[in-house]
Protein backbone atom coordinates (compact mmCIF):
# COMPACT_ATOMS: atom_id res chain seq x y z
CA UNK A 1 0.00 0.00 0.00
CA UNK A 2 1.52 2.90 -1.00
CA UNK A 3 -0.99 5.29 1.38
CA UNK A 4 0.73 7.15 4.50
CA UNK A 5 -1.63 7.69 7.18
CA UNK A 6 1.00 10.46 7.84
CA UNK A 7 0.56 12.23 5.13
CA UNK A 8 -3.62 11.69 4.43
CA UNK A 9 -3.90 12.99 8.31
CA UNK A 10 -1.44 16.37 7.39
CA UNK A 11 -3.92 17.77 4.95
CA UNK A 12 -7.46 16.47 6.33
CA UNK A 13 -6.91 18.89 9.04
CA UNK A 14 -7.37 21.58 6.20
CA UNK A 15 -9.63 19.90 3.97
CA UNK A 16 -12.40 21.69 4.73
CA UNK A 17 -10.58 24.76 2.88
CA UNK A 18 -10.24 22.95 -0.32
CA UNK A 19 -12.13 25.57 -2.69
CA UNK A 20 -11.00 28.44 -0.24
CA UNK A 21 -8.35 30.26 -2.81
CA UNK A 22 -6.72 32.23 0.20
CA UNK A 23 -6.07 29.23 2.45
CA UNK A 24 -3.87 26.27 2.55
CA UNK A 25 -4.36 25.41 -0.78
CA UNK A 26 -3.98 28.68 -2.38
CA UNK A 27 -0.84 27.44 -4.29
CA UNK A 28 -2.68 24.94 -6.04
CA UNK A 29 -5.17 27.57 -7.17
CA UNK A 30 -2.55 29.47 -8.60
CA UNK A 31 -0.90 26.40 -10.64
CA UNK A 32 -3.99 25.14 -11.68
CA UNK A 33 -4.85 27.61 -14.61
CA UNK A 34 -1.35 25.89 -15.89
CA UNK A 35 -1.61 22.74 -14.94
CA UNK A 36 -4.94 22.40 -16.34
CA UNK A 37 -3.55 24.02 -19.88
CA UNK A 38 -0.42 21.02 -19.93
CA UNK A 39 -3.02 18.40 -19.36
CA UNK A 40 -5.91 18.99 -21.92
CA UNK A 41 -3.38 19.94 -24.31
CA UNK A 42 -1.50 16.74 -23.50
CA UNK A 43 -4.72 14.64 -23.93
CA UNK A 44 -5.63 16.12 -27.03
CA UNK A 45 -2.88 15.26 -28.58
CA UNK A 46 -2.23 11.93 -27.51
CA UNK A 47 -6.16 11.57 -28.18
CA UNK A 48 -6.24 13.36 -31.70
CA UNK A 49 -9.15 15.59 -29.99
CA UNK A 50 -9.82 19.27 -31.04
CA UNK A 51 -7.96 21.32 -28.23
CA UNK A 52 -10.08 24.26 -28.84
CA UNK A 53 -13.28 22.30 -28.41
CA UNK A 54 -15.56 23.20 -25.32
CA UNK A 55 -16.11 19.40 -24.72
CA UNK A 56 -12.47 18.67 -25.59
CA UNK A 57 -12.40 15.71 -23.82
CA UNK A 58 -15.67 13.70 -24.37
CA UNK A 59 -15.58 10.11 -24.55
CA UNK A 60 -12.86 9.82 -22.49
CA UNK A 61 -12.86 7.85 -18.67
CA UNK A 62 -10.43 9.80 -16.62
CA UNK A 63 -9.02 8.79 -12.79
CA UNK A 64 -7.64 11.24 -10.64
CA UNK A 65 -5.68 9.78 -8.34
CA UNK A 66 -5.68 12.09 -4.61
CA UNK A 67 -8.22 13.89 -6.18
CA UNK A 68 -8.24 16.41 -2.86
CA UNK A 69 -11.18 18.66 -3.21
CA UNK A 70 -11.61 18.17 -6.98
CA UNK A 71 -9.60 20.88 -8.21
CA UNK A 72 -9.04 19.37 -11.44
CA UNK A 73 -11.54 17.00 -11.59
CA UNK A 74 -14.20 19.58 -11.83
CA UNK A 75 -12.60 21.84 -15.24
CA UNK A 76 -11.41 18.35 -16.48
CA UNK A 77 -15.24 16.83 -16.31
CA UNK A 78 -16.64 20.06 -17.74
CA UNK A 79 -14.52 19.69 -20.64
CA UNK A 80 -16.76 16.56 -21.32
CA UNK A 81 -14.86 14.12 -20.06
CA UNK A 82 -16.37 10.92 -17.65
CA UNK A 83 -14.36 11.30 -14.02
CA UNK A 84 -13.36 9.09 -11.17
CA UNK A 85 -12.08 10.96 -8.36
CA UNK A 86 -10.21 8.95 -5.57
CA UNK A 87 -8.50 10.28 -2.44
CA UNK A 88 -7.53 8.49 0.73
CA UNK A 89 -8.75 11.23 3.26
CA UNK A 90 -12.92 11.12 3.82
CA UNK A 91 -13.28 15.00 4.54
CA UNK A 92 -11.73 16.02 1.26
CA UNK A 93 -13.83 13.90 -0.55
CA UNK A 94 -16.93 14.88 1.42
CA UNK A 95 -15.94 18.54 -0.14
CA UNK A 96 -15.09 17.33 -3.04
CA UNK A 97 -18.72 15.38 -3.59
CA UNK A 98 -20.29 18.54 -1.89
CA UNK A 99 -18.71 21.45 -3.95
CA UNK A 100 -19.78 19.12 -7.03
CA UNK A 101 -23.35 19.08 -6.51
CA UNK A 102 -23.25 22.74 -5.74
CA UNK A 103 -21.62 23.34 -8.80
CA UNK A 104 -23.54 20.89 -11.00
CA UNK A 105 -20.80 18.88 -12.07
CA UNK A 106 -21.20 14.79 -11.90
CA UNK A 107 -18.20 13.24 -10.53
CA UNK A 108 -17.54 9.67 -9.19
CA UNK A 109 -15.57 10.67 -6.42
CA UNK A 110 -14.91 7.74 -4.06
CA UNK A 111 -12.78 7.93 -0.24
CA UNK A 112 -10.47 4.79 -1.26
CA UNK A 113 -6.75 4.41 -2.42
CA UNK A 114 -5.24 3.34 -6.34
CA UNK A 115 -4.59 -0.30 -5.26
CA UNK A 116 -7.81 -0.60 -3.59
CA UNK A 117 -9.20 0.68 -6.89
CA UNK A 118 -7.53 -2.21 -8.58
CA UNK A 119 -9.49 -4.80 -6.93
CA UNK A 120 -12.73 -3.42 -8.94
CA UNK A 121 -10.99 -4.66 -12.23
CA UNK A 122 -11.80 -0.78 -13.84
CA UNK A 123 -9.28 0.47 -16.05
CA UNK A 124 -9.42 4.00 -17.59
CA UNK A 125 -8.33 6.04 -20.67
CA UNK A 126 -6.59 8.65 -19.29
CA UNK A 127 -4.63 8.70 -15.19
CA UNK A 128 -4.01 11.51 -13.36
CA UNK A 129 -1.30 11.76 -10.44
CA UNK A 130 -0.57 15.19 -9.20
CA UNK A 131 1.40 16.33 -6.46
CA UNK A 132 0.87 13.27 -5.47
CA UNK A 133 4.17 11.17 -5.78
CA UNK A 134 6.30 12.99 -3.24
CA UNK A 135 3.86 11.98 -0.53
CA UNK A 136 3.90 7.87 -1.35
CA UNK A 137 5.75 5.49 0.44
CA UNK A 138 6.79 3.48 -2.28
CA UNK A 139 6.85 5.44 -5.68
CA UNK A 140 7.10 1.85 -7.49
CA UNK A 141 4.05 0.59 -6.08
CA UNK A 142 2.26 3.77 -6.09
CA UNK A 143 3.46 4.00 -10.09
CA UNK A 144 2.66 0.17 -10.84
CA UNK A 145 -0.72 1.00 -9.38
CA UNK A 146 -1.07 3.57 -12.10
CA UNK A 147 -0.16 1.48 -14.68
CA UNK A 148 -2.00 -1.04 -13.90
CA UNK A 149 -5.51 1.33 -13.87
CA UNK A 150 -4.54 2.62 -17.20
CA UNK A 151 -6.21 0.63 -20.75
CA UNK A 152 -3.17 -0.43 -23.47
CA UNK A 153 -2.74 3.04 -25.29
CA UNK A 154 -3.99 4.84 -22.37
CA UNK A 155 -2.08 8.03 -21.07
CA UNK A 156 -0.61 8.44 -17.45
CA UNK A 157 0.15 12.24 -16.24
CA UNK A 158 2.37 12.50 -13.01
CA UNK A 159 3.33 16.48 -11.27
CA UNK A 160 5.61 16.11 -8.60
CA UNK A 161 9.04 18.22 -7.04
CA UNK A 162 12.31 17.47 -8.18
CA UNK A 163 14.59 17.16 -5.22
CA UNK A 164 17.01 19.86 -6.08
CA UNK A 165 18.97 22.33 -3.63
CA UNK A 166 16.63 24.93 -5.78
CA UNK A 167 13.35 22.92 -4.91
CA UNK A 168 14.60 22.91 -1.14
CA UNK A 169 14.78 27.04 -1.26
CA UNK A 170 11.73 27.13 -2.64
CA UNK A 171 9.60 24.24 -2.34
CA UNK A 172 10.80 23.88 1.74
CA UNK A 173 12.14 27.03 3.15
CA UNK A 174 10.65 30.15 1.01
CA UNK A 175 7.25 28.18 0.55
CA UNK A 176 6.36 26.72 3.76
CA UNK A 177 8.83 29.38 6.38
CA UNK A 178 9.20 32.45 4.29
CA UNK A 179 6.35 33.01 2.63
CA UNK A 180 3.79 30.36 4.02
CA UNK A 181 2.57 29.12 1.17
CA UNK A 182 1.36 25.88 2.60
CA UNK A 183 1.24 25.06 6.01
CA UNK A 184 5.01 23.52 7.50
CA UNK A 185 5.61 20.22 7.40
CA UNK A 186 3.45 19.68 3.70
CA UNK A 187 6.49 18.13 1.89
CA UNK A 188 9.46 16.04 2.94
CA UNK A 189 12.77 17.30 0.47
CA UNK A 190 13.84 14.11 0.58
CA UNK A 191 10.75 12.47 -0.91
CA UNK A 192 10.57 15.18 -3.69
CA UNK A 193 11.28 12.98 -6.96
CA UNK A 194 13.77 12.81 -10.09
CA UNK A 195 12.63 13.11 -13.42
CA UNK A 196 15.12 10.41 -13.86
CA UNK A 197 13.80 8.20 -10.97
CA UNK A 198 10.08 8.81 -12.36
CA UNK A 199 10.98 8.04 -15.97
CA UNK A 200 12.40 4.82 -14.62
CA UNK A 201 9.29 3.84 -12.65
CA UNK A 202 7.02 3.99 -15.16
CA UNK A 203 9.42 2.23 -17.98
CA UNK A 204 9.57 -0.48 -15.37
CA UNK A 205 5.62 -1.06 -15.03
CA UNK A 206 5.19 -0.13 -19.22
CA UNK A 207 4.92 3.46 -19.69
CA UNK A 208 6.87 5.16 -21.71
CA UNK A 209 7.49 8.99 -20.78
CA UNK A 210 6.54 10.64 -23.68
CA UNK A 211 6.72 14.11 -22.33
CA UNK A 212 8.32 16.20 -19.63
CA UNK A 213 7.80 20.11 -18.83
CA UNK A 214 8.70 22.09 -16.25
CA UNK A 215 6.17 24.29 -14.11
CA UNK A 216 7.97 27.59 -12.68
CA UNK A 217 6.80 30.78 -10.58
CA UNK A 218 7.34 34.30 -11.95
CA UNK A 219 7.51 36.42 -9.56
CA UNK A 220 6.84 39.31 -11.99
CA UNK A 221 3.37 37.97 -13.29
CA UNK A 222 3.32 36.31 -9.88
CA UNK A 223 1.70 32.99 -11.39
CA UNK A 224 3.02 29.75 -12.63
CA UNK A 225 4.60 28.92 -16.70
CA UNK A 226 5.21 26.09 -18.18
CA UNK A 227 8.69 25.54 -19.49
CA UNK A 228 10.18 23.00 -21.34
CA UNK A 229 14.31 23.74 -19.94
CA UNK A 230 13.73 24.66 -16.03
CA UNK A 231 12.73 21.00 -14.43
CA UNK A 232 14.62 22.25 -10.79
CA UNK A 233 11.39 22.63 -8.79
CA UNK A 234 8.10 21.67 -9.98
CA UNK A 235 7.87 19.10 -13.36
CA UNK A 236 4.70 17.30 -14.92
CA UNK A 237 5.57 14.16 -17.22
CA UNK A 238 3.22 12.31 -19.67
CA UNK A 239 3.48 8.50 -19.98
CA UNK A 240 2.08 6.19 -22.46
CA UNK A 241 1.18 2.50 -21.67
Amino acid sequence: MSVEREEIEHFSKDAPRWWDEEGPFAPLHALNPVRLEYIKAQICSHFGHDVKNFKALAGLNILDIGCGGGLVAEPVARMGASVTGIDADNVAIGVAKDHAAQSGVKIDYQCTSAESLLLSSRTFDVILALEIAEHVSNLGDFVASCSKLLKPGGLAIFSTLNRTPKSFALGIVAAEYILRWVPRGTHSWKKFVKPSELAAAARQNGLSPADITGLIFNPLKGGFTLSKTDLDVNYLMSTVK
